[in-house]
């Protein structure tokens, strides 16, 4: 319900720029443009040290600046329209995984419960599906399945060390039996907002090929400069 009364909300109150404060626009067009970067694609991007088992992971902006101020008013603030252009970013970044030429299935990664619940909406998910809506208006096809869920408890990530992340997802995803038939054959790409360490994104692929599918990369919204291959000029 939460996120029902922020929609309803946007819509007749005056709201400005979630990437830079310009008043009466939810997303200016520059900010716009610093999260889409005009189509010219998404970037490899390799946390150092990566974790054993990450998939190959491209990212569709630097979490910086406007970027990471929309990507914390979706996440944090509800702001739930912005859905539409953090899905643009991560289907750019999406069509740079090469799964075969078979339209991918996009597996999110999952949220804690307690979390949905204090925002009122998870996140990745909408992104995701965001993200397959502007895959299919280009012809390139995709689904969202959310198959993957936490079968235990897991601490906040934020603060912990690179190691200790590890420690803290290792184990902490699986994906349920009657899901597991879901994904077959096609190509699986993992995806989620913002990639710091690798540890969740591997955990995620692990849980995947245990469950019989094929990950064939990961997409990001974002992820730190330092992490990009390239400079992002």
């Amino acid at each position: 319900m939460q996120g029902v009364w922020r929609e309803l909300a946007g819509l007749v109150l005056p709201v400005d720029c979630a990437g830079c404060g310009r008043p009466r626009t939810e997303l200016c067009a520059g900010c716009r443009r610093a999260l889409v970067r005009d189509g010219r694609g998404a970037r490899r991007v390799r946390p150092r040290p990566g974790p054993a088992g990450l998939p190959r992971v491209w990212a569709g902006a630097p979490y910086a600046d406007e970027v990471r101020a929309v990507l914390l008013a979706h996440k944090e603030r509800g702001a739930l329209r912005l859905a539409g252009p953090l899905g643009a970013a991560l289907a750019g970044a999406v069509r740079r995984v090469r799964g075969g030429g078979r339209a991918p299935v996009l597996v999110p990664v999952p949220s804690a419960r307690r979390a949905v619940a204090g925002r009122g909406h998870d996140p990745v998910r909408r992104i995701a599906r965001a993200a397959a809506a502007d895959l299919r208006r280009s012809g390139a096809g995709a689904r969202v399945l959310p198959v993957l869920r936490q079968c235990r408890p897991v601490a906040d990530q934020a603060g912990l060390s690179a190691p200790q992340r590890l420690a803290n997802v290792a184990g902490a995803l699986e994906v349920p039996g009657a899901a597991r038939r879901l994904l077959t054959g096609a190509p699986v790409v993992l995806v989620d907002d913002l990639v710091t360490t690798g540890a969740t994104l591997a955990e995620a692929a692990r849980a995947v090929a245990v469950a019989g599918g094929r990950v064939a990369g990961a997409a990001v919204v974002a992820a730190p400069r330092s992490a990009f291959e390239s400079n992002w000029n």
